[in-house]
């Protein structure tokens, strides 16, 4: 990659973006400034003072084909060719574009998102008094020159022709750099001596007014471009490789549709989330995962047809996003739709029924790019079993966290022949590392942490039925009981009665219920809420008992508020059923003890891991109302 660092005057710019020769990637979003920053900026300029770097890429790479498209506000003949193309500083040169050429009518908005049309003025004799009244001069007024008040019925200020500019003492920023037409309406003044004395002090300054440039040259990379603009953009709208890619397939002239447009990368993924609305755990998947999905599959591909002795790696990082072509994409796409629609009923059989309670939403990338190597294998029950396998040691064992890319490719290629169990397969390195300890079971205490959701989804799992209704929480109950996570002991009696924060928040204190039930529940005694439970049920004691053991819940803990034995045999029935699901066993790390003893009381070399210092709240962000 090349670049230069020139510093181009203000008029340059102007002259560039009114003839099109610097124009805009396809892949910037739209003009959106607010009135009242376009002021400021124009201020900046007639104070001298700097508003930062633009970047411009050189048309005419051959790795980069941008579709371009003009500067808001600005109509080009049809067939205008760009030789600069803007990458940061689009807000800027737009609004001073828009109010600097022209009629000098900018369409924006003020604070509250309200569109409108504003015209810019400075006026002449407060500017004369020096750079820090600039300030007060600079004045934004309505598109068509007239500032109104009560309601519209009074005229305040009218500036809708030159002489009404005149002889109000405003002069238009738009014949700032308006050369001859500049002169002639200052020296149409009655006063020229004013006239002389702001073109010496205000209008000439501009016109020699410099903005610095980064030029990148015909040799800079997608991947480079990516990387250059995110360390130089101050607009807080940061590119990312879908935008880089929207424009290089609209460029691609590969593709044509019925109507003889371009491939619109963009209009594409509408379509596809469309198709996804109807999966509520695929809300969580965003354009980006899809492209990583696409790029897996396409390297995997590649690696395995070169049969050299260095084989392109499989990938699924930012940069080799960036080299996917359009082909690439095409020929996944359709897969990879309904491999992530699958993903959503494999989701739902693990009884994850939507993106709130989905463990890890990046996981959805490498589980989807997997069934499309599996086909129709992956609904084989011992395949199946194997992925639920892998999927839960990535959950409990809090995997998907950090840095994920490494795992993705991991994953790809081990899991697949694993889950098929051919030969010279290995254990995927996601089922080798999964590690629980029965100390994280009081150190789960919000839904934001991964395992938590797991565990959740578990419990839902292991046939889990509403205490009162009766009702498998499966996916059609669920939604309709308006299940969610509930104490076991409600904190209302924990607070009563000393139980520490770290158990009564806990996981192990905790189980999905529905809103009835809880409310039902409320804060009292577990031995008092059963006897009403059974009565709204219409139930007796044993078939209660029954309902509780679904949630693996002892009854006789309850019926006599032994919180502590409670505790102790829940957890312990939680750790079996984490086993079950990761196929390992689970390191017991509480020493024997006390049933009350809490973590701070186990031994120093416990392993617990805490994934977010958030998770030690006392305050539980999934409180039941009518505990408090």
């Amino acid at each position: 990659m090349g670049f230069q660092t020139p510093l181009y005057e203000l008029s340059d710019y102007l002259r560039w973006t009114t003839s099109g020769r610097i124009q805009l990637p396809d892949f910037q979003r739209g003009y959106k400034w607010e009135d009242e920053r376009i002021r400021q900026l124009l201020v900046t300029i007639l104070r001298g003072h700097p508003l930062g770097v633009v970047m411009l890429l050189k048309t005419g790479n051959e790795q980069i084909r941008f579709k371009p498209r003009p500067v808001e506000g600005v109509t080009l003949p049809s067939g205008t060719t760009a030789d600069l193309l803007l990458l940061d500083g689009q807000q800027r040169l737009t609004s001073l574009t828009q109010a600097l050429t022209g009629d000098g009518v900018v369409d924006t908005e003020d604070s509250r998102g309200r569109k409108l049309s504003r015209r810019y003025y400075v006026h002449i004799k407060t500017a004369l008094l020096g750079e820090d009244r600039i300030d007060d001069a600079v004045l934004s007024v309505p598109g068509d020159g007239v500032v109104r008040s009560n309601f519209g019925k009074t005229v305040e200020l009218d500036l809708s022709d030159a002489d009404k500019e005149r002889s109000e003492g405003y002069f238009p920023v738009r014949l700032l750099f308006a050369g001859a037409d500049t002169v002639n309406w200052l020296f149409a003044m009655a006063d020229n001596h004013v006239a002389s004395q702001f073109h010496a002090a205000v209008v000439q300054p501009a016109g020699t007014y410099n903005i610095p440039a980064i030029e990148l040259d015909t040799a800079t990379s997608k991947s480079a471009v990516a990387t250059v603009f995110e360390k130089v953009n101050t607009g807080g709208l940061q590119l990312n490789v879908f935008e880089l890619l929207t424009a290089t397939f609209a460029g691609d002239g590969s593709y044509f549709d019925q109507h003889g447009e371009d491939f619109r990368l963009n209009d594409d993924w509408r379509e596809i989330q469309l198709k996804f609305a109807g999966y509520p755990a695929l809300t969580a998947v965003e354009n980006t995962d899809f492209l990583q999905a696409v790029t897996m599959l396409t390297t995997l591909q590649r690696n395995r047809a070169d049969a050299s002795d260095r084989p392109p790696a499989v990938s699924a990082k930012r940069e080799d996003v960036l080299k996917l072509g359009l082909a690439d994409y095409l020929q996944w796409r359709d897969e990879l739709q309904e491999a992530f629609v699958w993903s959503s009923t494999f989701l739902a059989d693990l009884h994850i029924f939507g993106s709130r309670f989905l463990p890890y939403p990046k996981q959805l990338v490498p589980l989807a790019a997997m069934k499309v190597l599996l086909g129709a294998d992956a609904d084989l029950i011992g395949v199946r079993e194997r992925l639920a396998q892998w999927f839960w040691c990535g959950i409990l064992g809090e995997l998907y966290g950090g840095a994920i890319e490494t795992r993705f490719i991991r994953d790809l290629e081990q899991v697949p022949p694993w889950a098929r169990q051919l030969e010279g397969a290995v254990v995927p390195r996601t089922v080798q590392d999964a590690n629980f300890v029965e100390s994280r079971l009081h150190s789960l205490r919000t839904r934001g942490a991964a395992a938590y959701k797991g565990i959740y989804a578990l419990l839902l799992g292991n046939g889990a039925h509403d205490w009162m209704k009766g009702q498998a929480l499966d996916k059609v109950q669920y939604a309709n009981l308006a299940v969610d996570i509930h104490h076991v002991f409600p904190q209302r009696w924990c607070f009563e009665h000393g139980i520490d924060d770290e158990r009564r928040e806990s996981i192990i204190n905790k189980t999905p219920l529905s809103a009835a039930t809880n409310r039902t529940i409320g804060g009292s005694a577990p031995s008092a809420y059963l006897g009403v439970v059974a009565k709204k049920a219409g139930i007796g004691a044993a078939q209660l008992d029954g309902l509780l053991a679904t949630h693996l819940v002892d009854a006789s803990s309850l019926r006599t508020d032994d919180f502590d034995s409670y505790f102790v045999a829940r957890r312990e029935a939680l750790v079996k059923l984490v086993e079950k699901a990761i196929g390992k066993a689970v390191q017991r790390d509480i020493s024997e003890g006390e049933p009350g003893e809490t973590l701070d009381q186990f031994d120093a070399n416990s392993t617990a891991v805490v994934e977010d210092p958030a998770e030690l709240t006392t305050v539980d962000e999934l409180s039941d109302p009518l505990e408090t």
